[in-house]
């Protein structure tokens, strides 16, 4: 059984309601995969880059209130890894002051899980606009606030706020999600591939990119780029995947596929095809399980 057919029986099993365990039982032994893994990276508790992914639940309220309501709901569910401060959403998101005290209080609520930060801008889908001076200059000062353990960073700013902001960051000890957001389509694989290449020799920790897919065959497109940087160009962490229904599976084939972290979502989502934070983990669980059987 070829890992592409292994990935799809144990997602059609979890459909199903059949656990790996009452597969196994039936099923005839599986050939060994070979899988060129992560180098991990420990973050509080939590190690990204090996077996599940680990899921980030974002944030997605405007207000103070809402987003500490939604950071205790997240921090108090096992399910979620991780938690994104989207401040973009924010009605104050430009204010410094104000992003780094619910910052704070969000790093509180979610109780010992790492905080990624993200503004994410209107030009790669994001709540808001923002000039790449302006965007540096909140950054700086956020990292300023010490409550950030990831800051995401959009490769396609300007070069020297890139670079200022990942020294800045790694100089606080804060790792770098480096990102890149096609809403329209999905890229070739060739583009694919340059382009977390690039984010990897510009000094990211985590390599990541979101595409919009159009068939079956776009999706595949991405996953088989990102096996193909995991196996010849960089063992850091990825974070790659399809949006919208079509790209799902994206979501939650990471441990076949090499993603290493993914976004579950709890109330609202924060981007297309986001899946509900108890389903997803389910399904990974399932598929974690079927990986580890031989």
């Amino acid at each position: 059984m070829n890992t592409t057919h292994a990935l799809l029986t144990a997602t059609l099993l979890m459909t199903c309601g059949i656990s790996a365990a009452q597969a196994a039982a039936t099923s005839a032994p599986a050939a060994v995969v070979a899988a060129r893994h992560a180098q991990p990276i420990t973050i509080r508790n939590t190690v990204i880059g090996e077996g599940m992914p680990k899921i980030i639940v974002p944030t997605t309220g405007n207000s103070a209130d809402t987003v500490l309501a939604q950071a205790k709901v997240i921090g108090n569910n096992p399910d979620a890894d991780l938690i994104e401060y989207r401040i973009d959403y924010l009605n104050f998101a430009t204010d410094p002051v104000a992003v780094t005290a619910l910052g704070q209080q969000v790093a509180q609520a979610a109780q010992g899980k790492p905080l990624l930060l993200t503004f994410r801008t209107k030009a790669e889908g994001g709540a808001k606009a923002i000039a790449d001076a302006d965007y540096g200059k909140l950054y700086l000062a956020l990292i300023k606030g010490h409550f950030i353990d990831l800051l995401d960073v959009e490769m396609f700013r300007n070069a020297a706020v890139v670079h200022q902001l990942v020294a800045a960051a790694h100089q606080a000890g804060i790792k770098v999600i480096m990102s890149s957001h096609d809403f329209q389509k999905t890229p070739s694989g060739a583009e694919i591939i340059a382009r977390l290449r690039q984010q990897d020799a510009l000094g990211a920790d985590i390599l990541k990119i979101a595409v919009m897919p159009h068939s079956a065959a776009d999706v595949l497109t991405l996953l088989s780029a990102s096996d193909q940087v995991r196996e010849k160009y960089s063992r850091k962490p990825l974070l790659t995947m399809a949006m919208g229904g079509a790209g799902a599976i994206s979501r939650l084939s990471g441990e076949v596929f090499a993603s290493d972290l993914t976004f579950g979502m709890i109330g609202e989502a924060s981007a297309p095809g986001q899946v509900d934070v108890a389903s997803l983990h389910q399904v990974l669980n399932v598929i974690d399980q079927s990986v580890k059987t031989k």
